[in-house]
């Protein structure tokens, strides 16, 4: 299906979709995505649906059908795992469109199917993703705020008494903590083996948690697990010298992933377009013994994003290097440390600390006000028609010239942020997190 003649469904869903902190620039290949995924009746219905987690009731209003209806169509959805559904304590469901990555885009490769053409969608995949560059320059490289952050690697850290590690800054924590824990396959990996590119990394790898996990679960696109087998994976990953990646959160992560830097799309952003700081960091760098390291490369060998290189040791043998590490680029992993056969490398706080949004609804709220979506986020019902009118007033607030805009978006952070992010905890019983 050619971009321009997608059909009104399909072009509705892409303008839902780019609605989100997280979009999907237009494109041929993402049209043809969306129509392996989606009807062209279904890409229309979700095109109508809020941006923040919604019932039954709204789904029914925005359709102009009956809540029996619109229950049966949203709960088809959720089966595919192309919206999750969540239950509260008191029983009423409320649904959300998760954004395509982290969201719906890795959850149709989180087990094998046969209801879709995985072959066909991971090429295409591949294409939009690794090929034409918009979609994930879009998606790591905008913004203060990104969508995912690199857990410490725990088994490089020192002794408990040598260093502080707060609780956020390990994936375990998350393991320990969660409500709901789920694990399926990997989708990078998944998709570059349909490609010929895929590693001989393991595949069940990829843990959800929380109300994301419980969804997953539910509907058949992940195995719901306990924590000590959330554990033993992350052990597992540490093990093969994968990098731990979640979501950008200290409170209720909704996923992290053992990733590797040949096939994971975090990473290799990373590498493409570092300056941008497409992956938040941890609160660590390695440091250098250069009296113990022998300039063997066993740490460059082991880094996912090429940060650890060498330079002359500069001592009487001009021949010797010794490992040199490159700050700008290195994700503070931790896994070029247990790599070192001679305890080269130890972990050290970094000078700047480093410390995430605190849940979900302010992560999604901080990236909509920096990528000019707060608007879309706030007043996202366009059923309501307080909403079509607000919605476009505070856009055009976001629209103004640069200086103007700067001191508009600092008066909008300090009165909306925590407030925003409280009222949507509030009125929607926390996030129904995505894969990110």
């Amino acid at each position: 299906m050619g971009h321009a003649t997608a059909r009104g469904g399909f072009r509705d869903l892409v303008d839902r979709l780019n609605r989100l902190p997280q979009g999907a620039p237009p494109s041929d290949l993402l049209y043809r995505i969306l129509a392996l995924l989606f009807t062209e009746r279904e890409a229309g219905l979700v095109a109508l649906l809020p941006v923040k987690p919604f019932t039954v009731a709204t789904a029914a209003r925005a359709w102009k059908t009956t809540e029996a209806e619109a229950r049966k169509t949203l709960d088809a959805l959720s089966s595919r795992a192309l919206l999750l559904d969540a239950v509260r304590p008191d029983g009423e469901t409320r649904w959300v469109l998760p954004p395509p990555m982290a969201g719906f885009f890795e959850f149709s490769m989180m087990r094998v199917r046969d209801d879709v053409d995985q072959k066909a969608l991971a090429e295409l995949f591949y294409e939009y993703l690794n090929v034409e560059e918009d979609f994930i320059r879009e998606l790591f490289a905008r913004g203060e705020t990104q969508l995912g952050r690199t857990f410490v690697n725990e088994d490089a850290l020192p002794a408990p008494e040598a260093l502080e590690v707060l609780d956020w800054e390990r994936a375990s924590e998350v393991a320990r903590t969660a409500s709901h824990a789920a694990v399926g396959v990997c989708y990078c990996r998944h998709k570059m083996a349909h490609v010929g590119r895929a590693c001989d990394a393991p595949l069940e790898v990829c843990l959800t948690f929380g109300n994301t996990a419980d969804s997953l679960a539910r509907h058949g696109f992940a195995r719901r697990i306990d924590s000590a087998e959330a554990l033993d994976l992350l052990a597992k990953g540490r093990g093969l010298g994968l990098v731990q990646f979640g979501e950008n959160v200290r409170e209720r992560v909704a996923f992290v992933c053992s990733c590797c830097g040949c096939c994971c799309e975090a990473l290799l952003a990373q590498k493409r377009f570092g300056a941008h700081r497409p992956v938040h960091t941890t609160g660590f760098l390695p440091e250098v013994d250069a009296e113990r390291c022998s300039g063997c490369g066993a740490c460059a060998k082991a880094c996912p994003v090429d940060a650890m290189g060498f330079r002359p040791a500069g001592d009487p043998l001009p021949a010797r290097r010794v490992a040199s590490l490159s700050v700008e680029a290195c994700l503070g992993c931790g896994v070029c440390v247990p790599a070192c056969p001679r305890g080269g490398l130890a972990l050290v706080r970094r000078e700047a600390r480093v410390i995430p949004p605190k849940d979900t609804v302010q992560r999604v709220v901080r990236m909509a006000i920096e990528r000019g979506n707060l608007a879309d986020l706030i007043f996202d019902d366009r059923a309501l028609a307080s909403h079509r009118v607000l919605g476009p007033l505070l856009g055009a607030v976001l629209r103004l010239p640069p200086l103007e805009r700067a001191l508009a978006r600092e008066q909008v952070k300090s009165v909306w942020l925590e407030r925003a992010a409280e009222l949507w905890e509030k009125r929607h019983g926390g996030a129904i997190g995505a894969a990110g």
